[in-house]
């Protein structure tokens, strides 16, 4: 069951040149599924507000903090297709961006973890070399990315030539904003997936702000996704606060990807409710907006659904969100216990030995 304003958001995407291919029939995914997703979004909004609202504010967190506050349904509903568990020749490879933590954390790196690397700790993904999200780990097949978020599209493509020259079906995702799409990389790594039919799908989270930057201020076209008939490949604009959306969209792109018919471009569109960054109280940002999305919160949107088809009702949902915040403070109390790297290790791991 779909609310009116998700029923009218499909009918919208699915009128527009960019919307549901004819015939393609919607993914629908199970129960059990359903209810991962729903607690994936939750236990990735409760991490990030113990980052960015708690252990930032008390000092324990020093350096970038970036969150995806409001965009929970696209990390989760993408992550939900990634292969994985299955060994190096059947994994997926993913490229995550910053406001993605529901990617690492499906894809089984550990939240406690996370908040070492936060934290500076030597346990962190990147062992105390860095105290933000500048992080990846290959044992779960995440790429690490670096700020200038277009330069991650010529590297997905990059890994999804290699899936092909192995002839397997392992698909490479490849996450940004929209802010990335107008930068020259990102054209370049478009056009050579597009050129060579490779297996990775492109997704956009379009929060609408590319720092302070507003969309209309970025590029000409309606949609991130018109982007893509210049290089040939199918574009899709779907409702990025809407989970179910998300699954329906990334799933045919990754089964077309998985038949070696190439590349598509997906584009989410959202909003980011915060600022750019911890420090950022986005001031630029008229009011109403933030207004008119809270109303739109993915998870909101989909405990209702979820309550419509009885799969959850009040008492589990407090008694979810009650276990999430129970397995955040033992998280955090690890994550201080851990030592800090001791000056020299930062030389080592930093070139090839």
């Amino acid at each position: 069951m779909l609310t009116r304003e998700r029923r009218a958001t499909a009918r919208a995407a699915a009128a527009s040149p960019v919307g549901r291919p004819g015939g393609e029939a919607v993914l629908v995914p199970g129960d059990a599924d359903l209810l991962k997703m729903l607690h994936f979004m939750k236990l990735t909004r409760a991490l990030e507000y113990r980052i960015e609202r708690k252990l930032y504010r008390q000092g324990k967190i020093v350096g970038g903090v970036y969150v995806g506050r409001g965009q929970e349904a696209i990390s989760v509903g993408a992550a939900m297709h990634i292969r994985r568990g299955s060994g190096e020749e059947h994994d997926d490879i993913v490229s995550p961006s910053h406001r993605d933590m529901a990617v690492f954390l499906m894809q089984g790196v550990p939240p406690e973890r996370i908040l070492a690397q936060y934290m500076g700790r030597k346990t962190g993904l990147t062992r105390g070399r860095d105290g933000n999200m500048h992080m990846g780990d290959l044992r779960h097949r995440l790429i690490a990315f670096v700020s200038h978020l277009g330069d991650s599209i010529p590297v997905a493509a990059g890994c999804a030539l290699t899936l092909r020259m192995r002839g397997t079906d392992q698909v490479s995702f490849c996450f940004f904003g929209e802010g990335a799409t107008s930068r020259g990389d990102w054209h370049e790594g478009l056009n050579f997936a597009a050129v060579m039919r490779l297996p990775v799908v492109f997704i956009c989270n379009n929060n609408q702000y590319a720092y302070s930057t507003h969309v209309s201020r970025q590029m000409r076209v309606e949609r991130v996704s018109d982007r893509a008939s210049g290089y040939g490949i199918p574009g899709e604009t779907a409702d990025g606060n809407d989970v179910l959306a998300v699954y329906d969209a990334v799933g045919r792109a990754v089964a077309r990807a998985r038949r070696g018919e190439g590349p598509a471009l997906l584009e989410f569109v959202t909003f980011r409710m915060t600022g750019h960054s911890a420090h950022d109280d986005a001031g630029y940002v008229p009011k109403t907006l933030f207004e008119e999305w809270e109303r739109k919160d993915p998870i909101r949107l989909f405990e209702s659904e979820l309550k419509s088809r009885r799969l959850v009702d009040a008492l589990a949902l407090k008694e979810m969100e009650s276990g999430i915040e129970s397995e955040l403070d033992e998280v955090v109390a690890w994550a201080e216990r851990q030592p800090y790297p001791e000056p020299e290790e930062c030389l080592t791991g930093v070139y090839h030995e």
